[in-house]
């Protein structure tokens, strides 16, 4: 760059090299790729418009990187872009079918769902694995309006990301997870008596006289009153 240059009103608003008489084509060029766009997520199924999955995000990615160039750099044509698109459509309703027709594909692509809480207890290892901590799983709880967990019989993380909460039709006791400094709050609930969990997994005691042992599930000594 010149000394010139620097702080040139023109070369800030429309770029180097580039004259007055491209902001009419880059108009017509945000008008054609914007439709290509439209047209390819058409293509690409509903679920384009909805919550993604790992390969629609990429393809989406790619399309977004195909169009940029062409909109931005006028010595670049349009076509180059509808071919990547063309070729972006094909790939992501190949890996769509595949899907499909195979399990074990649509595993590798798309993930796995994963069991962080499974009646009424902490999946402590799922909960390592996907990078999930406690604070996270009890928020996602507290806003399907649960306040322990003995009343989840499952939480699911899905391939995508997402939460499936399946409330116990007979909730148990279990531990609170409303957030400690709020014992105002806490108080409220009943707690159920002489009934422990502990305070690390929310696995039940059953045996009150092992109250100072380690927890069986992950061998932690660290018991609370359970609420119900």
């Amino acid at each position: 760059m010149k000394p010139e240059d620097v702080y040139n009103l023109h070369r800030l608003l429309i770029g180097a090299d580039i004259p007055w008489t491209f902001i009419p084509e880059v108009m017509l060029r945000i008008f054609v790729l914007y439709f290509l766009i439209l047209v390819s997520m058409r293509l690409m199924g509903r679920r384009m418009a909805s919550t993604m999955s790992r390969n629609e995000v990429a393809a989406l990615v790619s399309l977004a990187a195909a169009t940029g160039i062409g909109l931005q750099d006028p010595s670049k044509g349009l076509l180059p872009a509808c071919v990547t698109a063309s070729v972006v459509i094909l790939v992501q309703r190949t890996v769509a079918r595949a899907t499909l027709k195979s399990k074990k594909f649509e595993s590798i692509t798309q993930g796995d769902f994963d069991t962080l809480v499974s009646d009424g207890c902490l999946d402590l290892k799922s909960m390592s694995r996907v990078g999930m901590s406690r604070e996270r799983v009890f928020a996602q709880l507290r806003a399907e309006g649960i306040y322990n967990l003995g009343q989840v019989q499952r939480l699911y993380m899905e391939s995508g990301g997402g939460f499936s909460v399946l409330n116990r039709p007979d909730p148990k006791p279990g531990l609170v997870i409303i957030p400690d400094w709020d014992q105002e709050f806490i108080e409220e609930k009943m707690q159920a008596d002489e009934t422990y969990v502990c305070g690390n997994c929310g696995a039940l005691l059953n045996d009150n006289a092992k109250v100072k042992e380690n927890c069986e599930l992950c061998s932690h000594n660290k018991w609370r009153r359970a609420v119900i």
